[in-house]
């Protein structure tokens, strides 16, 4: 399994930016995939989660109705369009693949079964 975060990169309060995950063709497709960010001397935490065929997602209460998540399973992408963006969200994004749904990994992220490389975010005026 290997996932590949990226679009990453600086911008203003307010912005928007669309985080994409390449999914390899390796990774089964009953795999739920999610994003998870660190933010610089804090924990790993859950962002957003999308369940294997993609069209259920669940959200941080931090994000719900700022960040969208959604899923090209004929593609095997994942995206994350993130609006309305606040100093707060900055952080390195990772992508994620769990076959629980993140159940558990929410919670805890060493639970998750398999990380993507991170991606950095950064807000900033």
């Amino acid at each position: 399994v290997q996932l590949q975060a990226s679009g990453g990169g600086m911008v203003q309060p307010g912005d928007s930016l669309r985080l994409s995950c390449v999914i390899s063709e390796s990774t089964p497709r009953t795999y739920a995939m999610g994003w998870f960010r660190q933010a610089p001397a804090k924990p790993r935490e859950f962002v957003a989660a999308i369940n294997w065929s993609g069209d259920v997602p669940q959200y941080a209460d931090t994000v719900r109705g700022r960040f969208t998540i959604s899923r090209d399973v004929a593609k095997g992408m994942m995206y994350l369009q993130m609006n309305g963006l606040k100093f707060e969200d900055t952080a390195v994004y990772y992508c994620a693949a769990d076959f629980d749904y993140f159940a558990g990994a929410k919670d805890d992220p060493s639970l998750v079964d398999f990380w993507g490389q991170g991606t950095l975010v950064t807000v900033s005026s």
